[in-house]
């Protein structure tokens, strides 16, 4: 299998099939079946909330690579007079700056640097595009789910329920008569804002979110919340964690970027990803993260890295520099970045996922069902 990888590593360095799943499932015996929000996903790997997933010309070059699901760029909620509590983070974005950055243990990644933060486009504007993924998604190519950033209150101040109905509805609408999956983003700025200066003003914010969503969507609603990591250490970070399941939330991603209190700007790299996988070890040492659905994100820059999340419990993964390197960065020599960063996630021979579970299997740490390995079951028996 060794051999035979190595060989499909070069044979797709021109391009990568976009039904590879089920290639893989054959050639390997490999299930690389996944889940997202609780939906049944072909392979593990989608691509987080940002400037990647604003436009359907975006949108169908995933769906042509072959990713499993998009989330949607963040739009900020607003009620039905157009005003926005969370206004400041509706702000252009400017260009993004791919650059290599140096993580406290001395090893060198990848991060991307931005001042912006939410959808700074007219509200209309984005419910086209939610209709986009909406047929994308009805067609089985890709699974899209919508983003949004609600109105957070202080400690004493009641939520604005109107931004919530009004923008929850109006998203709903645009899906369809099926269930709404929806990320409520906590944004990495959020981490450096005096709004979140109080523990208990974010975990009210978690243990409520979730409910006022659902109330206000006509058709249902599975709600994710994309954590942000917080100033006050590991230990609340698992207490959002634990908040997030007992609120009712029906996933967490885990966890947003960090962020740079000087420079007001958030970023990644192996330090991200350090302290995300110590935060998701306390988490299930201590029972946290047992009745909640994960996705992993930050620093997922390997098939090695994916794993690593996946053994904490992660479901699926949500990636966004990985797929803005330089084209020199990855392996293939042709097709989309979606599609050169799936050929060296999947199939690099040494830190690919199949070399690392072809690995879990020979160190006896992953065993096969019916003559098959199945991803899935990494995470639920790390």
């Amino acid at each position: 299998m060794r051999a035979q990888l190595e060989h499909d590593f070069e044979r797709f360095r021109a391009e990568l099939p976009r039904d590879f799943p089920a290639l893989v499932r054959e050639r390997y015996r490999i299930d690389l079946s996944a889940r997202y929000l609780g939906e049944p996903i072909p392979h593990p790997v989608g691509k987080a909330s940002g400037q990647l997933s604003l436009k359907q010309e975006q949108l169908e070059t995933d769906a042509d690579a072959g990713l499993a699901f998009v989330v949607l760029k963040t739009v900020i909620a607003q009620d039905e007079r157009g005003d926005q509590s969370m206004a400041a983070w509706a702000i252009h974005e400017t260009r993004m700056t791919v650059e290599s950055i140096h993580s406290q243990d001395g090893r060198i990644g990848w991060t991307v640097t931005w001042k912006g933060r939410g959808w700074d486009r007219p509200f209309e504007a984005y419910l086209d595009l939610v209709r986009a993924g909406r047929d994308l998604t009805g067609q089985g190519r890709l699974l899209v789910a919508p983003s949004i950033k609600y109105h957070l209150p202080l400690l004493d101040e009641p939520f604005r329920e109107a931004e919530y109905r009004f923008t929850t509805e109006a998203v709903a609408k645009a899906w369809g008569p099926s269930p709404l999956l929806l990320e409520k983003d906590f944004s990495p700025t959020l981490s450096g804002d005096p709004l979140a200066d109080e523990r208990d003003r974010i975990l009210r914010w978690i243990g409520e979110v979730p409910r006022l969503v659902r109330a206000h969507a006509p058709h249902g609603a599975r709600v994710a919340l994309k954590l942000m990591n917080a100033r006050f250490g590991d230990e609340f970070q698992v207490e959002m964690l634990r908040q997030s399941a007992a609120g009712g939330a029906d996933a967490a991603i885990v966890f947003n970027r960090l962020f740079d209190p000087e420079r007001k700007v958030a970023y990644g790299g192996w330090d991200l990803s350090n302290q995300n996988l110590r935060v998701l070890t306390l988490a299930r040492e201590s029972g946290a993260s047992e009745n909640i659905r994960l996705s992993g994100t930050g620093n997922i820059c390997s098939g090695r890295v994916l794993l690593n999340y996946a053994r904490l419990g992660c479901e699926s993964v949500q990636l966004h520099t990985f797929f803005q390197l330089p084209l020199g960065a990855y392996a293939s020599t042709g097709g989309s970045r979606t599609s050169r960063a799936l050929h060296m996630l999947i199939f690099h021979p040494q830190d690919g996922l199949l070399a690392g579970m072809l690995e879990l299997e020979h160190a006896g740490r992953l065993h096969r069902q019916n003559g098959e390995l199945r991803f899935l079951d990494i995470a639920a028996n790390p």
